[in-house]
């Protein structure tokens, strides 16, 4: 493929993907997370681990499911088990990594997909949990993918339906939440960050490109910690592109025409 000309989602399926390691596991959900999954392990990681909500446990996902119970997720899969085991098996350690969305996210990762306003009146409801809480509480790594704007990077959620590093360092040992895990990639239209070791605030990892330092930070109602230097995302290969298009979304239900 000469034409390496690709669309936001594109670029965000390809940064996802390369943070997932060959070996270890992941638990999905349908969109961008299972396609980042996918692109993963037809490229770098065939050895990944995929694990699905609804019980899939390490298929090979041969085109983008609907939803979590579609019977693509259970392709080759090592087994069809339950929502529960696969609750279990977050909480006993087994999931490396977990994908999450949100509505909202503060400087030290808790995501809020309840309420937007006060709880009693609020401006919108939200869908609630599901088993974010359960990924955000239990997984060695979150990752992110919001749209960043001033209403989503906000100086506090208004609920916290997922912890994330909640006060800071610390916070999250002391509410009995295994040590070690939290936040590791928030992923968005603008870049990609990670969380300073010392104080778990959310930091500058990579611009994508054409994106400046200070179109972050104008799209944030929190002060970003943006380090002297900073990587660039990487972009989409050809081999990537065609897989993404002619393989895994060729439909283009989540990564367009």
């Amino acid at each position: 493929m000469s034409d390496l000309t690709y669309n936001g989602t594109e670029l965000l399926a390809t940064v996802a993907s390369r943070i997932l390691k060959d070996g270890d596991s992941v638990f999905v959900g349908t969109g961008l997370p299972v396609i980042a999954g996918m692109l993963a392990q037809k490229t770098h990681a065939p050895g990944l681990l995929v694990f699905f909500e609804a019980g899939a446990i390490g298929p090979i996902v041969p085109q983008l499911p609907i939803s979590v119970g579609d019977s693509r997720t259970i392709h080759k899969a090592v087994a069809a088990s339950s929502m529960h085991d696969l609750m279990s098996m977050c909480q006993a350690g087994y999931a490396d990594y977990g994908f999450l969305g949100a509505a909202q996210i503060d400087a030290y990762g808790n995501l809020n997909t309840t309420a937007i306003g006060d709880w009693d009146k609020p401006t919108a409801r939200l869908p609630g949990s599901g088993g974010a809480n359960d990924v955000a509480s239990f997984v060695h790594k979150m990752i992110i993918i919001l749209r960043q704007s001033k209403r989503s990077f906000v100086e506090k959620v208004d609920f916290i339906t997922s912890p994330g590093f909640l006060t800071g360092p610390g916070a999250r040992e002391k509410a009995g939440l295994p040590s070690g895990g939290g936040p590791f990639r928030v992923i968005t239209q603008y870049a990609v960050y990670d969380f300073d070791p010392q104080t778990k605030r959310l930091r500058l990892y990579s611009l994508h490109p054409g994106v400046t330092a200070q179109n972050v930070q104008e799209n944030s109602n929190f002060p970003i910690d943006i380090p002297d230097i900073v990587g660039t995302s990487p972009t989409p290969t050809a081999q990537e592109l065609r897989l993404l298009r002619e393989v895994i979304d060729p439909s283009g239900i989540v990564i367009g025409k």
